[in-house]
Protein backbone atom coordinates (compact mmCIF):
# COMPACT_ATOMS: atom_id res chain seq x y z
CA UNK A 1 0.00 0.00 0.00
CA UNK A 2 1.31 3.59 -1.07
CA UNK A 3 0.46 6.10 1.80
CA UNK A 4 1.00 9.53 0.21
CA UNK A 5 1.17 12.59 2.99
CA UNK A 6 -0.34 15.51 1.62
CA UNK A 7 2.00 18.30 2.26
CA UNK A 8 1.78 21.85 2.26
CA UNK A 9 4.31 21.63 -1.18
CA UNK A 10 2.27 19.68 -4.53
CA UNK A 11 4.95 16.20 -4.46
CA UNK A 12 4.31 13.93 -1.49
CA UNK A 13 6.45 12.03 0.32
CA UNK A 14 5.63 8.51 0.50
CA UNK A 15 5.52 5.32 2.39
CA UNK A 16 5.06 1.72 1.07
CA UNK A 17 2.77 -0.88 2.65
CA UNK A 18 2.73 -4.05 -0.23
CA UNK A 19 -0.75 -5.32 1.13
CA UNK A 20 -2.85 -2.47 0.04
CA UNK A 21 -3.18 -0.26 -2.67
CA UNK A 22 -2.34 3.56 -3.15
CA UNK A 23 -4.22 5.95 -0.89
CA UNK A 24 -3.24 9.64 0.54
CA UNK A 25 -2.83 9.88 4.24
CA UNK A 26 -4.81 13.67 5.28
CA UNK A 27 -3.43 15.54 7.72
CA UNK A 28 -4.88 18.88 10.01
CA UNK A 29 -4.98 21.14 5.71
CA UNK A 30 -8.07 21.58 4.50
CA UNK A 31 -7.52 19.64 0.81
CA UNK A 32 -7.96 16.25 -0.98
CA UNK A 33 -6.17 14.54 -3.73
CA UNK A 34 -7.85 14.13 -7.15
CA UNK A 35 -10.49 11.98 -7.01
CA UNK A 36 -9.61 10.10 -10.24
CA UNK A 37 -6.29 8.94 -7.85
CA UNK A 38 -8.23 6.65 -5.49
CA UNK A 39 -7.77 2.79 -5.68
CA UNK A 40 -10.48 0.87 -7.41
CA UNK A 41 -12.89 0.01 -4.97
CA UNK A 42 -13.04 3.85 -4.28
CA UNK A 43 -11.15 4.38 -1.06
CA UNK A 44 -9.09 7.37 -1.72
CA UNK A 45 -7.71 8.52 1.29
CA UNK A 46 -7.09 7.78 4.81
CA UNK A 47 -7.72 10.21 8.32
CA UNK A 48 -8.02 13.90 8.50
CA UNK A 49 -11.55 14.70 10.64
CA UNK A 50 -15.27 15.62 9.98
CA UNK A 51 -15.52 19.08 10.19
CA UNK A 52 -17.90 20.89 8.27
CA UNK A 53 -15.53 22.78 6.61
CA UNK A 54 -13.98 19.30 5.53
CA UNK A 55 -17.16 17.54 4.94
CA UNK A 56 -18.88 20.07 2.71
CA UNK A 57 -15.14 20.30 0.93
CA UNK A 58 -15.08 16.74 -0.22
CA UNK A 59 -18.89 16.36 -1.16
CA UNK A 60 -17.89 19.42 -3.22
CA UNK A 61 -14.84 16.95 -4.80
CA UNK A 62 -17.51 14.15 -5.19
CA UNK A 63 -15.79 12.27 -1.66
CA UNK A 64 -17.46 11.14 0.98
CA UNK A 65 -16.26 9.54 4.40
CA UNK A 66 -17.42 5.86 4.58
CA UNK A 67 -16.05 3.96 7.77
CA UNK A 68 -16.86 1.48 10.55
CA UNK A 69 -16.59 2.59 14.51
CA UNK A 70 -13.16 2.17 15.87
CA UNK A 71 -11.72 2.81 12.47
CA UNK A 72 -9.69 5.51 10.98
CA UNK A 73 -11.49 8.08 8.66
CA UNK A 74 -11.84 7.05 4.96
CA UNK A 75 -13.06 8.99 2.11
CA UNK A 76 -14.11 7.24 -0.99
CA UNK A 77 -15.40 8.38 -5.09
CA UNK A 78 -16.52 5.57 -6.26
CA UNK A 79 -16.45 4.92 -10.47
CA UNK A 80 -19.04 4.24 -11.41
CA UNK A 81 -21.14 6.26 -9.27
CA UNK A 82 -25.43 5.94 -8.68
CA UNK A 83 -27.38 9.17 -9.55
CA UNK A 84 -31.14 9.97 -10.20
CA UNK A 85 -31.52 12.69 -12.78
CA UNK A 86 -34.83 14.32 -12.87
CA UNK A 87 -37.35 11.63 -14.69
CA UNK A 88 -35.22 8.54 -13.85
CA UNK A 89 -37.46 7.66 -10.59
CA UNK A 90 -39.43 4.62 -11.10
CA UNK A 91 -42.00 4.11 -8.78
CA UNK A 92 -44.91 1.68 -8.65
CA UNK A 93 -48.45 2.13 -9.01
CA UNK A 94 -49.23 0.44 -5.53
CA UNK A 95 -46.86 3.01 -4.08
CA UNK A 96 -48.33 5.70 -5.97
CA UNK A 97 -51.38 4.74 -4.37
CA UNK A 98 -50.18 4.70 -0.84
CA UNK A 99 -48.94 8.11 -0.96
CA UNK A 100 -52.08 9.36 -2.33
CA UNK A 101 -54.23 7.17 0.24
CA UNK A 102 -52.72 9.56 3.04
CA UNK A 103 -51.52 6.73 5.31
CA UNK A 104 -48.57 8.02 5.39
CA UNK A 105 -47.57 11.93 6.85
CA UNK A 106 -44.45 13.22 6.06
CA UNK A 107 -42.35 16.45 7.25
CA UNK A 108 -38.66 18.00 6.13
CA UNK A 109 -36.22 19.00 8.62
CA UNK A 110 -38.34 18.51 11.92
CA UNK A 111 -36.42 15.87 13.55
CA UNK A 112 -33.20 15.36 12.12
CA UNK A 113 -31.92 13.61 15.17
CA UNK A 114 -34.30 10.75 14.92
CA UNK A 115 -33.64 9.89 11.53
CA UNK A 116 -29.89 9.62 11.43
CA UNK A 117 -30.25 8.09 14.80
CA UNK A 118 -32.86 5.30 13.47
CA UNK A 119 -30.86 4.97 10.20
CA UNK A 120 -27.22 4.23 12.54
CA UNK A 121 -29.21 1.31 14.69
CA UNK A 122 -32.23 -0.24 12.12
CA UNK A 123 -30.69 -3.76 11.00
CA UNK A 124 -29.91 -4.11 7.36
CA UNK A 125 -30.00 -7.42 5.14
CA UNK A 126 -26.23 -8.42 5.02
CA UNK A 127 -24.95 -6.36 7.16
CA UNK A 128 -23.72 -6.96 10.97
CA UNK A 129 -23.13 -3.19 11.74
CA UNK A 130 -22.90 0.49 11.10
CA UNK A 131 -20.78 3.12 8.88
CA UNK A 132 -23.08 5.87 10.82
CA UNK A 133 -20.73 6.42 13.63
CA UNK A 134 -21.49 8.58 16.81
CA UNK A 135 -18.74 10.80 15.06
CA UNK A 136 -20.54 10.90 12.30
CA UNK A 137 -23.68 11.91 13.63
CA UNK A 138 -22.32 14.98 15.62
CA UNK A 139 -20.98 16.02 12.07
CA UNK A 140 -24.03 15.46 10.17
CA UNK A 141 -26.31 17.40 12.63
CA UNK A 142 -23.44 20.28 12.64
CA UNK A 143 -24.56 20.61 8.98
CA UNK A 144 -27.98 20.42 9.51
CA UNK A 145 -28.13 23.41 11.87
CA UNK A 146 -25.80 25.44 9.17
CA UNK A 147 -28.69 24.42 6.94
CA UNK A 148 -27.11 21.92 4.15
CA UNK A 149 -28.00 18.74 6.31
CA UNK A 150 -31.71 17.87 5.36
CA UNK A 151 -33.95 15.24 6.85
CA UNK A 152 -37.48 13.90 5.22
CA UNK A 153 -39.59 11.92 8.48
CA UNK A 154 -42.18 9.89 7.43
CA UNK A 155 -45.06 9.41 10.04
CA UNK A 156 -47.58 6.81 10.57
CA UNK A 157 -50.23 8.37 12.86
CA UNK A 158 -48.10 9.63 15.63
CA UNK A 159 -44.70 7.63 14.90
CA UNK A 160 -41.92 8.24 13.50
CA UNK A 161 -41.62 5.18 10.34
CA UNK A 162 -39.14 5.99 7.95
CA UNK A 163 -37.08 8.69 6.58
CA UNK A 164 -33.83 9.81 4.91
CA UNK A 165 -31.46 12.44 4.69
CA UNK A 166 -28.26 13.85 2.96
CA UNK A 167 -26.56 17.14 1.63
CA UNK A 168 -27.59 19.83 -0.26
CA UNK A 169 -25.07 21.50 -1.89
CA UNK A 170 -25.61 24.16 -5.37
CA UNK A 171 -28.50 22.02 -6.98
CA UNK A 172 -27.61 18.65 -6.10
CA UNK A 173 -28.79 16.36 -3.42
CA UNK A 174 -26.23 13.78 -1.77
CA UNK A 175 -28.06 10.91 -0.46
CA UNK A 176 -26.50 9.78 3.11
CA UNK A 177 -29.22 6.86 4.34
CA UNK A 178 -32.42 5.91 4.62
CA UNK A 179 -34.79 3.35 7.18
CA UNK A 180 -37.68 2.19 7.58
CA UNK A 181 -39.80 0.33 10.09
CA UNK A 182 -43.09 -0.04 8.41
CA UNK A 183 -42.88 -1.45 4.27
CA UNK A 184 -42.91 1.52 1.71
CA UNK A 185 -41.98 3.90 4.44
CA UNK A 186 -38.15 5.03 3.21
CA UNK A 187 -39.92 4.63 -0.67
CA UNK A 188 -42.53 7.22 1.07
CA UNK A 189 -39.41 9.42 1.45
CA UNK A 190 -37.81 8.99 -1.15
CA UNK A 191 -40.59 10.34 -3.59
CA UNK A 192 -40.99 13.62 -1.39
CA UNK A 193 -37.78 14.11 -1.87
CA UNK A 194 -37.74 13.92 -5.61
CA UNK A 195 -40.48 16.13 -5.64
CA UNK A 196 -38.96 18.67 -3.30
CA UNK A 197 -35.57 18.52 -5.42
CA UNK A 198 -37.15 18.72 -8.64
CA UNK A 199 -39.37 21.95 -7.14
CA UNK A 200 -35.96 23.55 -6.88
CA UNK A 201 -34.63 22.39 -10.26
CA UNK A 202 -32.11 20.58 -9.20
CA UNK A 203 -29.88 18.58 -11.60
CA UNK A 204 -29.45 15.52 -9.75
CA UNK A 205 -29.77 13.19 -6.83
CA UNK A 206 -26.39 11.43 -5.80
CA UNK A 207 -26.82 7.70 -4.52
CA UNK A 208 -23.56 7.12 -4.02
CA UNK A 209 -22.62 3.71 -4.25
CA UNK A 210 -24.43 1.58 -7.31
CA UNK A 211 -27.05 -1.11 -5.28
CA UNK A 212 -29.50 -3.19 -7.27
CA UNK A 213 -32.36 -2.01 -4.99
CA UNK A 214 -31.22 1.56 -5.66
CA UNK A 215 -31.40 0.52 -10.46
CA UNK A 216 -35.02 -1.15 -9.45
CA UNK A 217 -35.90 2.55 -8.42
CA UNK A 218 -34.66 4.03 -11.68
CA UNK A 219 -30.85 4.82 -10.20
CA UNK A 220 -28.61 5.12 -13.15
CA UNK A 221 -24.79 4.26 -12.95
CA UNK A 222 -22.15 6.61 -14.55
CA UNK A 223 -18.81 7.03 -14.97
CA UNK A 224 -16.78 9.06 -11.89
CA UNK A 225 -15.44 11.57 -14.63
CA UNK A 226 -19.58 12.13 -16.03
CA UNK A 227 -20.47 12.74 -12.01
CA UNK A 228 -17.99 15.16 -11.80
CA UNK A 229 -18.60 17.10 -14.63
CA UNK A 230 -22.41 17.16 -13.65
CA UNK A 231 -21.18 18.25 -10.35
CA UNK A 232 -18.91 21.49 -11.55
CA UNK A 233 -22.22 22.56 -13.28
CA UNK A 234 -24.26 22.03 -10.16
CA UNK A 235 -21.97 23.82 -7.86
CA UNK A 236 -22.08 27.03 -9.98
CA UNK A 237 -25.87 27.23 -8.68
CA UNK A 238 -27.03 29.15 -5.45
CA UNK A 239 -27.08 26.46 -1.95
CA UNK A 240 -30.56 26.62 -0.73
CA UNK A 241 -29.15 26.65 3.06
CA UNK A 242 -31.78 26.86 5.61
CA UNK A 243 -35.05 24.23 6.84
CA UNK A 244 -36.49 23.32 3.90
CA UNK A 245 -40.63 22.67 4.50
CA UNK A 246 -43.39 20.43 2.73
Amino acid sequence: MHIYHLEPIVVPAKRFYPELMAVYLLDSQLRFPDPSEAEPGGLLAIGGDLSSERLLLAYEKGIFPWYCEGDPVLWFSPDPRMVFFPGDFRFSKTLLKTISSGKFSVSVDTDFTSVIENCAHVRRKGQSGTWITQEMKVAYQRLYELGYAHSFEVYLEKDLVGGLYGISLGSAFFGESMFHLKTDASKVALFHLAQKCWEFGFDFIDSQVPTDHMKTLGGREISRKEFLVALKSSLMKKTLRGRWRI
